[in-house]
């Protein structure tokens, strides 16, 4: 065991000295927004009672790696499948960066491999969440049209 503060955290993923999936980098990059355990205990506390909100992560597949699509982004479905049981799975042709480059309306994680994960997220967050810092794991540089 180590400790880690989440931007450490995200600079030994990148490493590849550790690993983590995909939600616990979002949650991370979220984390990344407090300097401070008592900042962090302060929004919480202030948040606590706006609602939360179910989510299922959609996985997009694409030939040079995967996107987990999140409510609020152009792609997410519809109708999700919120058990997991009917196990859906969304393919495209295009590759990531055409995909990113025609996109406009983001909420998603990047994953081009175990070790290189990128949040994009230019939604407004509900229930006086807050959206993670979009901290890239490679040099890619899309525009968020933040």
């Amino acid at each position: 065991f180590q400790w880690s503060s989440p931007p450490e955290a995200i600079k030994r993923l990148k490493s590849q000295e550790i690993w983590f999936p995909p939600p616990q980098f979002y949650e991370f990059c979220r984390l990344c927004n407090f300097s401070s355990l008592g900042e962090l205990q302060k929004f919480s506390s202030a948040r606590a009672l706006e609602g939360c909100e179910r989510w299922m992560p959609v996985m997009l597949s694409a030939p040079d790696g995967f996107i987990q699509l999140l409510p609020g982004d152009e792609l997410y479905p519809e109708d999700p499948d919120y058990t997991g049981e009917k196990k859906i799975i969304m393919s495209t042709e295009k590759k990531i960066e055409d995909l990113m480059k025609e996109g406009g309306i983001f909420h998603r994680i990047v994953i081009k491999n175990i070790n290189n994960l990128a949040v994009y997220v230019n939604i407004q967050a509900k229930y006086k969440h807050i959206n993670p810092l979009m901290m890239k794991n490679d040099n890619s540089d899309y525009n968020s049209r933040l």
